[in-house]
């Protein structure tokens, strides 16, 4: 009998994400999962809202192969292949486990770099993320509920209650931060390691709620390309191409990254973030407001919704809150600013806005319930 918690998620994806439509095309790809049970009911309920479902079933352990020993040639034909099916969808559903978190440890930052190029590029940032209706999530596996620092099973209820909010009303208590957000100029955050400032005056301000990544739970635009200034410390680590990256600290000048630096992945870091110019500027900045998700595990769709953390992203900026800038990654990093983590505070046009991770305004104490 299949667990009414995966018919239920099924439903939310197709129905509040996808907004699939009878004719449309969707295409579900899965990585690395444990069972097929959540790509079984997205088929057939796609197929009962009149929609036409495409599978796409991927092992991380033949991609490491892949992405390590490809050719240029090998990932651009690849490349080539899945944009042109990319291309034919209407919706997107990608959904993502982990036997090992870390199995692209061991590719190096040159085959990264053309993964990234040849593959990641043309058919995620040029294709999917502008022209689909896309949702992506992560499906509960024992390694995840070990980064988790839960069993399995306490996870796993964990999982299914955060990924199927009421949605809804999320939504509503967002709106007033997107309007002040809309009526900021300049933005400026203070806690341990960190003091930096820049505008967002004139960018788009789009809530989150469900419609692109499940769970969800944030408020995000992006800073004018060249006004950033100061320094950050990012307090939660972050598992990207494989390799996990620990305390993090930038220093901005003009809106351009001048120093990076991590604990003992400098190196690294630094060719991430010279693959492309617009790697060293920043596309998004993002206001976490998930309390149900409260600690960082290492997964990226979770850590950056938790309440009372944000996350200023280096890479490519989103179309919906576009401040220009164009690049190959997308890294979103987080900063937690509850007191646990050492606090913090946000300013918009000098009056302080949210402190050791708690909205201040009236309006916004909604967005405040269960931190």
């Amino acid at each position: 009998m299949r667990d009414p918690r995966i018919t239920q998620l099924a439903e939310v994806l197709l129905t509040h994400s996808c907004r699939l439509q009878p004719g449309e095309k969707v295409l579900i790809e899965a990585f690395d999962l444990p069972t097929p049970n959540l790509v079984n009911a997205l088929v057939q309920r796609a197929s009962e809202l009149g929609g036409n479902p495409f599978v796409s079933w991927k092992s991380n352990s033949v991609l490491r192969s892949i992405y390590k020993y490809g050719s240029a040639e090998t990932l651009q034909k690849m490349g080539e292949f899945e944009a042109s099916v990319m291309s034919q969808m209407d919706a997107y559903v990608g959904i993502r486990g982990a036997e090992n978190t870390s199995q692209f440890s061991d590719v190096s930052g040159e085959q990264m770099e053309r993964m990234q190029n040849h593959l990641w590029k043309p058919v995620h940032i040029d294709i999917r993320v502008p022209k689909t209706k896309w949702v992506v999530l992560r499906y509960p596996t024992p390694s995840m509920a070990q980064s988790a620092r839960m069993s399995s099973e306490a996870f796993e209820d964990f999982y299914f209650d955060v990924c199927t909010a009421d949605y809804a009303a999320m939504a509503k208590h967002q709106e007033p931060l997107k309007e002040l957000m809309l009526a900021t100029d300049q933005v400026h955050i203070k806690g341990p390691g960190t003091d930096l400032a820049f505008s967002i005056k004139g960018i788009p301000v789009i809530p989150c709620a469900g419609g692109r990544n499940i769970p969800d739970g944030e408020v995000f635009t992006a800073p004018v390309r060249d006004s950033v200034n100061g320094v950050i410390t990012y307090n939660a680590s972050s598992l990207y191409q494989g390799v996990v990256f620990d305390r993090i600290r930038f220093e901005f000048r003009n809106g351009k990254i001048v120093d990076a630096s991590c604990a003992g992945q400098t190196q690294r870091l630094n060719e991430i973030l010279d693959a492309d110019e617009g790697a060293r500027y920043i596309g998004e900045w993002s206001l976490g407001c998930n309390n149900s998700v409260k600690h960082p595990m290492l997964d990226t769709l979770f850590d950056e919704k938790i309440g009372g953390s944000m996350h200023l992203t280096p890479g490519n900026a989103y179309d919906s809150a576009d401040n220009g800038n164009r690049s190959t990654v997308h890294w979103d990093l987080v900063l937690i600013q509850t007191p646990e983590y050492g606090g913090g505070e946000i300013s918009f046009d000098g009056q302080l806005i949210r402190k050791d991770g708690r909205f201040l305004p009236e309006n916004l104490q909604p967005l405040n319930a269960g931190l």
